[in-house]
């Protein structure tokens, strides 16, 4: 299985950006993690960034076409993007959404996150050891039943 993992808005900036709140693990750290991971279960990988919400989309435009699981830390898009929620809203495979921090126990603005409504699940406040437990995720819950 194809799977993608993608990033949203400012997680580039993960091991310098606030670590008292995210940590000091960095992008290249999950990113090495992840590979590892998906390598140990026979899925190819594809992991991305971006600041931009369209180029998000057009990935997973992308993952559709590929019928790819998809995990997904949309991160501050997770609160107000309708047009991330509908791309994902499209997808026949397995979403899991991922936040690096508890975002039940945040601020009111960090709550309630639209894309939850679409995953079928939500790994929060893990750090970055969450990456691993959405990848497995993925994988458990695309397998045949």
């Amino acid at each position: 299985m194809k799977l993608y993992v993608l990033n949203g808005p400012n997680l580039d900036m993960l091991g310098l950006r606030e670590p008292e709140l995210y940590g000091t693990t960095t992008l290249a750290d999950v990113r090495a993690e992840c590979e590892r991971v998906a390598a140990e279960l026979g899925h190819e990988l594809f992991f991305a960034q971006s600041n931009a919400e369209h180029q998000l989309i057009d990935w997973l435009h992308d993952a559709f076409h590929e019928r790819a699981g998809v995990v997904i830390n949309p991160a501050g898009l997770s609160f107000r993007s309708v047009p991330l929620l509908d791309a994902l809203r499209m997808l026949p495979t397995p979403i899991v959404e991922i936040h690096l921090t508890n975002i039940h126990a945040r601020d009111a603005a960090h709550r309630d996150s639209l894309v939850s409504t679409v995953a079928r699940t939500v790994i929060a406040g893990a750090g970055a050891y969450g990456y691993e437990l959405a990848i497995r995720a993925v994988d458990r819950l695309a397998a045949p039943a």
